[in-house]
C-alpha cells in the first residue's frame, strides 16, 4: 500500500529548530522524524511513499537526492574511502514520489493534489509526519479492511501534555481538575487508513478532519482503533527533548527495526 505524507507545515510551535527546515525535518537523533515515521512504515513493507511538500520543499528533495547512507548503517571503509562497504542499508527499496502541493494548502487540499498518484489503490495509508508509535500496524488494516468504512485512525491518549481538564457547572462553579493523562481524552493520533472513496467528500480549502470527516461520521463510514502503548507526537521544544532522549538511550520504542524490537500487539 502506498503511504502519504504530509510535509508542508512550518511547525511555528518548534521555533529555533524549525525555521530553517520544515517541521518534518527537525531531527530525533541523527535522522529526521520524517525518515522515523518512514522507516516505521518501511518496517512493515509499505515502501512506496508520495510526499506533499510546501513549505521549504527543496530541503526535503534536497535531503533525499544527498541522502548519506553512512549516518545511520555499519560499513567497512576501504581503500582510502573509494569502497565503502554496507553492513545494511536504509533506503535502497524506497520509492518516493515528490508533489509540491503549496505552502497555504490545508491537509484535505494537500490529499486532493496526490490523488492522480494512488489510481489503482484501493486503499492507502497517510500520516501527520510527526508522531511516532510501537503500534502494531498491520493490525488496523486488517481490520479496517473487514469494514465498509471509508476512514480509519489511531486514537491515543497524549501522555506528555501539562494541560489539566476543568470539569464546571453552569454557574463556573469547578467541580474537578485532572491532568490530561488522567481524564481519559483520546485524541487523533494519525496513522490513517483510508479508502478511494474519501475523494467525493472533499471540497476545496477543508481540513480533512473536520468536514470531510464530518460527513463521513454522518454515515457511519469512520472509524478509529483505540492504542494505549506507546504513541508521541513532536508539536514543542519539550517532546523533542523527550524523543531525542529516547534515542539516545537506545530504547526508542518506534525503532521496531533495531535490536529485535517487534511490534506490540496491545488490544485496548
Amino acid at each position: 500500500m502506498k503511504v502519504v505524507l504530509f510535509c508542508g507545515g512550518a511547525g511555528m510551535r518548534l521555533r529555533g529548530y524549525s525555521e530553517d527546515v520544515p517541521k518534518p525535518m527537525v531531527t530525533i537523533g541523527s535522522r529526521p522524524v520524517l525518515w522515523h515515521v518512514m522507516k516505521y512504515y518501511a518496517h512493515f513493507g509499505h515502501k512506496d511513499f508520495v510526499l506533499c511538500l510546501g513549505y521549504k520543499a527543496n530541503v526535503i528533495k534536497s535531503y533525499f537526492l544527498e541522502y548519506e547512507e553512512s549516518v545511520s548503517n555499519d560499513f567497512v571503509y576501504s581503500q582510502g574511502g573509494r569502497n565503502l562497504e554496507f553492513m545494511q542499508r536504509d533506503i535502497d527499496d524506497w520509492t518516493i514520489t515528490f508533489v509540491d502541493t503549496g505552502l497555504q494548502s490545508t491537509i484535505a487540499d494537500r490529499l486532493r493534489m496526490v490523488e492522480p498518484y494512488l489510481q489503482g489503490d484501493d486503499m492507502f495509508l497517510a500520516n501527520y509526519s510527526d508522531g511516532l508509535t510501537d503500534f502494531h500496524l498491520p493490525g488496523i488494516i486488517e481490520e479496517f479492511s473487514r469494514r465498509d468504512g471509508y476512514a480509519s485512525f489511531l486514537a491515543v491518549q497524549p501522555r506528555s501534555s501539562s494541560l489539566d481538564t476543568v470539569q464546571m457547572d453552569e454557574h463556573g462553579s469547578v467541580q474537578e481538575i485532572k491532568c490530561v493523562r488522567d481524564a481519559n481524552i483520546w485524541v487523533n493520533g494519525g496513522y490513517f487508513v483510508l479508502r478511494k472513496e474519501v475523494f467525493r467528500y472533499i471540497k476545496p480549502r477543508e481540513e480533512l478532519i473536520y468536514e470531510p470527516f464530518r460527513r463521513m461520521i454522518s454515515e457511519k463510514r469512520v472509524w478509529s482503533k483505540r492504542y494505549t502503548g506507546f504513541w508521541q507526537c513532536m508539536d514543542t521544544f519539550r517532546d523533542k527533548q523527550m524523543l531525542d532522549e529516547l534515542e539516545a538511550s537506545g530504547e526508542a520504542p518506534w525503532c521496531l527495526w533495531k535490536n529485535g524490537y517487534s511490534a506490540r500487539r496491545v488490544v485496548a
